[in-house]
């Protein structure tokens, strides 16, 4: 597959190791770049604190018809997800709809679903793909190109802050409703039943592995890991996650956004800090057909991208 070139600038990291999370009863000084577990007040300053360099770039300008260079002017960068097909295909989900990149990152345009807040970006089988955010769970069967409503049974609420599909049974799809809890559907998001009111509520980013592990990113209780279906959870990291991205090729390699980008190599046990981003970084994603390849959105407004695996990242430019 042919490599799209871009004008790249490394950025000097050295790795941190991120805390494990050990009983939840324990109380421990964090670190200046974690997120203390401290429950409304920890979402209130996410929600409206870290996407507030998106809100603000979207009051000084407004986006064009046409691409632009850099990430655009728009309120909040939420959700990212690479073409199946294409490492350079990018779709960035944010509160005003979804943005597109075909040169890995380097410019964007409008796409599709303007006014609705696209928290999530999710891919199926072939060519589908799903977006859930505030009031909104909708379905593409053409790549993204197109969108239909879907209104299933059994949810509490549209409320969707969390949204997952499990790669290995693609029928199966994961719900994280806003002051709820989580929500499994396993008939193609006709309806949903619920699966845990301890965890869901708070949780801001979901990702399921081919062995049907399920890691969420809860904005109380930190980075939980579910073995089971989601019945019970394991702490495994003490860091407030905004977005999680499992290796297609490597389910051991997990990319988290939150305080920089965070990467686990042995299926979550272990983490450690492989870019600083002092502001915060949100979504990532990784791409399919060249698993090498992986992007983060950073709240100071830059671009990453990674070639390596997740190792070392760059400011796409």
């Amino acid at each position: 597959m042919a490599k799209t070139k871009m004008k790249t600038r490394r950025q000097a990291v050295r790795p941190r190791s991120v805390q494990a999370a050990k009983k939840r009863q324990e109380r421990r000084r964090l670190p200046s770049w974690t997120y203390a577990l401290g429950g409304a007040a920890l979402i209130a300053a996410i929600a409206g604190g870290a996407f507030l360099l998106g809100k603000d770039k979207a009051q000084k300008a407004s986006e064009g018809p046409a691409a632009s260079t850099g990430l655009p002017n728009t309120p909040d960068y939420h959700s990212l997800l690479v073409a199946p097909g294409d490492a350079t295909h990018v779709l960035l989900g944010t509160h005003a709809g979804l943005y597109e990149s075909r040169d890995g990152g380097r410019t964007w345009k409008k796409a599709a679903l303007p006014g609705q807040d696209a928290m999530n970006l999710a891919h199926s089988d072939g060519q589908t793909v799903w977006t859930a955010g505030h009031n909104v769970l909708a379905k593409s069967t053409d790549g993204g190109a197109t969108w239909s409503d879907v209104r299933p049974e059994g949810l509490a609420s549209l409320d969707l802050h969390g949204f997952a599909v499990d790669p290995s049974k693609p029928m199966r799809l994961y719900a994280a409703v806003a002051g709820e809890g989580l929500y499994r559907s396993d008939d193609g998001g006709q309806s949903f039943d619920p699966v845990s009111r301890e965890v869901g509520g708070a949780v801001f980013a979901l990702a399921v592995t081919r062995d049907g592990r399920i890691f969420a990113g809860d904005q109380q209780q930190g980075l939980l890991a579910s073995g089971d279906g989601g019945k019970s959870w394991t702490p495994v990291a003490r860091a407030g996650i905004l977005g999680l991205a499992i290796n297609p090729a490597d389910p051991k390699t997990i990319a988290a956004g939150g305080p920089g980008v965070l990467l686990s190599t042995d299926g979550g046990r272990h983490w450690r800090q492989v870019l600083q981003v002092r502001e915060g970084a949100g979504p990532v994603a990784w791409s399919q057909s060249d698993p090498e390849i992986g992007y983060a959105v950073g709240f100071d407004g830059v671009f990453y991208r990674t070639t390596d695996r997740g190792r070392t990242w760059r400011a796409v430019s």
